[in-house]
C-alpha cells in the first residue's frame, strides 16, 4: 500500500463505543476511502461510521469521516464544490488517465505558456464532460471501473459540470528542467472528474496528458489545514480528542437558537410557529448544544434530522 506505519495492536478486538463527531482526515496515498474509514473507525473503537463521498486511492487529501450521530449529515457535502491540486504531465496519455495505466501514446509538446493559459480559460466555467470508464458510476448495477478492468468500454453521455477556477501553481514556462509538468489548483462542482479534465486539456493542446498526482484541499467550506493524518491519529494518546463537533458538516447553515421549552417540543418532533428572518434549512441549538436540522417555510419550523447523544 505505502509506508504508513499502522501498528497499534491489541490482544483481542476492542469493544466498540458510541462515538459522535467528525474526523477531517488527510487521506494517505494508496488507501481507498473505505480503507481509511475502517482504519479510523478501528482507532476510535467506534460503533457507527460513514464517509461523505469517495476519494480515489491514488489521491490524497481531505476526506471528512462521520461517526455516530454525525452520520445523519454525511450527505450534506455531496453537492458541495471541491478544490484540488492536480499535477499534470503533458505529452503522454495513459489508460485511465493516471500513472497506473499503460502508456497509450506519446506526442511532442509544442504549446507555449500563453497557449496553455488560453486553453485553461476555455475550460473554466460551465462545460460538458464525458465521465471516465475508470469511475464508480454504474451501468445496470455494475461499476464502470469493473467493466474497464475487463477491457470493456461502453458509451457515456456527456454531463454538465462547472469549473469555477483553474490556477497554475507552478509556472514552469516549459523550461529545460520542467518541460512537461504543471500543477493546477482546480475548484470544481460536484461530479467533475479531474483526470478527465487533465486529459481534455491535453487533447486541446494537441499533445495529450495524464495525472501524476492529485490532492484534495477543500470540500465546501472545510479545508485541508483542519485535517489530521492517519499516522498522527494513530499515535495520538487520546484519539477521541481529534473528533470535531457533530455539526461540523452543517456549520455553514444559519443557526437558530431555541429556548428550553421550544427545544423540548422540537426534540419530540413537534413543529413550531416561526416569525424570524431565516428560511430553508437551518441548524438548531439550545445554547451550545446542537439539536439537529429543521426546515423553515410558511412561518413554520419543521424538525428534520435530530440527534440523540444518549
Amino acid at each position: 500500500m505505502n509506508t504508513l506505519k499502522l501498528s497499534r495492536q491489541t490482544g483481542r478486538r476492542a469493544e466498540r463505543h458510541n462515538v459522535h463527531g467528525i474526523v477531517l482526515l488527510d487521506k494517505p496515498l494508496g488507501y481507498s476511502s473505505n480503507d481509511a474509514l475502517h482504519r479510523t473507525k478501528r482507532i476510535l473503537n467506534a460503533k457507527k461510521a460513514g464517509h461523505t463521498g469517495t476519494l480515489d486511492p491514488l489521491a490524497t487529501g481531505l476526506l471528512p469521516l462521520c461517526f455516530g450521530e454525525a452520520t445523519k449529515f454525511s450527505n450534506t457535502l455531496l453537492n458541495s464544490d471541491k478544490t484540488y491540486e492536480a499535477t499534470i504531465r503533458f505529452g503522454i496519455t495513459r489508460v485511465g488517465g493516471d500513472l497506473e495505466g499503460e502508456v497509450l501514446q506519446e506526442r511532442p509538446i509544442k504549446h507555449s505558456h500563453a497557449e496553455l493559459a488560453s486553453i485553461l480559460r476555455k475550460f473554466t466555467g460551465a462545460i460538458m464532460q464525458i465521465p471516465p470508464m475508470h469511475s464508480a458510476l454504474k451501468k445496470e448495477g455494475v461499476a464502470l471501473y469493473e467493466l474497464a478492468r475487463k477491457g470493456i468500454e461502453i458509451p457515456r453521455a456527456a454531463r454538465p459540470v462547472v469549473v469555477h477556477s483553474l490556477e497554475l501553481l507552478e509556472d514552469t514556462d516549459f523550461t529545460v528542467t520542467h518541460p512537461d509538468t504543471v500543477v493546477l489548483k482546480a475548484c470544481v462542482s460536484k461530479g467533475t472528474y479531474i483526470r478527465t479534465l487533465a486529459e481534455d486539456i491535453g487533447e486541446a493542446l494537441g499533445c495529450g496528458a495524464h495525472l501524476t498526482a492529485l490532492r484534495r484541499i477543500a470540500v465546501g467550506e472545510l479545508r485541508i489545514e483542519e485535517a489530521i493524518s492517519l499516522q498522527a491519529l494513530l499515535e495520538h494518546p487520546n484519539p477521541g480528542e481529534c473528533l470535531q463537533a457533530v455539526d461540523t458538516l452543517v456549520r455553514h447553515l444559519p443557526c437558530v437558537q431555541l429556548k428550553e421549552a421550544d427545544a423540548q417540543r422540537v426534540l419530540h418532533g413537534q413543529r413550531l410557529a416561526w416569525s424570524g428572518p431565516e428560511q430553508g434549512l437551518v441548524r438548531l441549538h439550545q445554547g451550545e448544544q446542537f439539536l439537529g436540522l429543521a426546515h423553515i417555510e410558511a412561518r413554520r419550523l419543521q424538525p428534520s434530522r435530530l440527534i440523540n447523544l444518549d
